[in-house]
């Protein structure tokens, strides 16, 4: 019954301007896209996937939950989020403020392709644009939050190439159906899944979302499945532990 509570309580924030977690907040009403469970996922999975990080770049941040849980887990590491929108952009900002970790955290407002930055990262971590040939919402924001009208996958590659260093790694999470197509540009250019993840709703539902962690070099691939909640709707045990370090209510 307590899972219950919290995703009662999750839904109750993704509905107000706020949700918080257990070392930090994540505000979101200037911000087209919410804080979601399948990006929770995403964050957790990579903080628990990658042993070690100490220069960390966020491809589009919104509201900065991403690299707040990274911030979580690899303390001392230092963190650039890189957000196109000028109004989630201040809000990230305003988040890492808030955060244990602010002296750490940095938001570049600008267009990703266009950024110069000087440094290599040794993780780079992305939600990109979800949906390119689906209807699109009215609201011109949330397009762009979901679509790939600003960045395709073949330039967000672009730009992760130029960014990410020889023994570095990126972490992706797409809709499961494109992920197949997302892999096969990415081994194009020189990258290589190492661990992939789908995930479920329930263990009574299909796919619906991909997380990947790939490296230039080939490694054995590590592949599995997980669904978010139990048929009696509390949350599987797999994620909670992975999300135990995060969520309030677990």
């Amino acid at each position: 019954m307590r899972y219950l509570v919290q995703e009662q309580l999750f839904n109750h924030h993704m509905a107000n301007s706020f949700f918080r977690f257990k070392q930090f907040t994540v505000h979101q009403e200037d911000c087209a896209m919410k804080v979601c469970t399948d990006a929770c996922l995403q964050g957790a999975y990579t903080a628990s996937s990658i042993p070690a990080a100490s220069r960390i770049l966020d491809i589009g941040t919104g509201t900065g939950l991403l690299s707040l849980m990274l911030a979580q887990r690899f303390d001392s590491a230092s963190i650039t989020a890189i957000e196109l929108d000028e109004g989630a952009a201040a809000q990230a900002a305003r988040n890492f403020a808030a955060a244990p970790w602010a002296g750490n955290m940095n938001v570049v407002r600008g267009d990703a392709r266009e950024l110069s930055l000087e440094e290599k990262y040794d993780l780079i971590i992305t939600n990109p644009p979800f949906y390119e040939a689906d209807l699109k919402s009215p609201d011109r924001l949330k397009n762009q939050a979901m679509h790939a009208t600003t960045l395709n996958y073949a330039e967000l590659l672009d730009v992760i190439d130029q960014h990410l260093s020889a023994d570095g790694v990126f972490s992706i999470l797409l809709p499961y159906t494109p992920f197949a197509t997302f892999e096969v540009l990415a081994t194009q250019k020189g990258f290589f899944p190492h661990s992939v993840l789908h995930v479920k709703q329930s263990v009574q539902h299909d796919k619906f979302r991909t997380i990947a962690i790939f490296g230039r070099s080939p490694v054995p691939r590590k592949e599995e499945t997980m669904s978010i909640r139990e048929a009696g709707n509390e949350y599987t045990s797999a994620f909670k532990i992975l999300l135990q370090p995060y969520y309030l209510y677990l």
